[in-house]
């Protein structure tokens, strides 16, 4: 009688599926979910669809990215100043920053066409959400003397941006590793229609605003 064509053990028995380094292929886990998101999800929407009578959940307003933004227009003199600010802004994100250049030469600043004059990051996504709970809970309740964010700071179409002074907020940054304190504006992009629908979505998402 002929024998199984089947692969077989030592043993006789069948072999099982194996990896590259000839063990089972991991299972990757699944990144836990941010606080921001799943609040969100859970209470925000509801809470939104109730307080402006929404006839669909897809008209409550959501967050749908967070740009940052660095000045770095003193690296003209020292080049050195330009790679710590992009590095500074790639921790602080987990993400690649674009150089943003001058379009236009300014003499009296001693500008030209093309110099860098800023780095930027866009955050979708996980990584968005994922900065903001780092954010609320762990950079911004360490600025100095802070009383809350002014609620003056909408676009008039429900976006909200807010300046930081010192990137050193950030857990990431070592401070005796820092090359020159620089701040950055922080701009929360929303799908909401108006300043009054962006104000009730940060705020039910516990941004921290000034009380009245």
């Amino acid at each position: 009688m002929s024998e199984n064509p089947k692969k077989k053990t030592e043993k006789g028995k069948p072999a099982q599926a194996e990896g590259k380094a000839g063990k089972a292929p991991a299972v990757k886990e699944k990144a836990p979910d941010a606080r921001s998101r799943k609040l969100y999800h859970e209470e925000i929407i509801p809470y939104l669809i109730k307080r402006f009578a929404y006839r669909s959940p897809m008209q409550v307003p959501r967050l749908d990215k967070i740009v940052v933004n660095m000045g770095i227009g003193d690296s003209l003199a020292n080049i050195k100043l330009l790679d710590a600010a992009v590095a500074d802004l790639q921790a602080i994100t987990g993400q690649k920053a674009a150089i943003r250049r001058s379009k236009v030469s300014i003499a009296n600043f001693k500008l030209r066409a093309g110099a860098p004059i800023g780095a930027m990051v866009t955050l979708r996504g996980p990584r968005m959400w994922e900065f903001l709970d780092r954010l609320l809970i762990v950079a911004i309740p360490t600025i100095r003397d802070f009383r809350g964010l002014s609620t003056k700071s909408f676009d008039g179409r429900g976006n909200y941006t807010f300046g930081i002074k010192e990137q050193t907020i950030f857990p990431e940054i070592k401070y005796e590793k820092v090359e020159k304190i620089r701040g950055m504006d922080i701009t929360l992009v929303t799908s909401a229609r108006t300043d009054e629908e962006g104000y009730e979505l940060l705020k039910a998402m516990k941004w921290p605003f000034r009380e009245k």
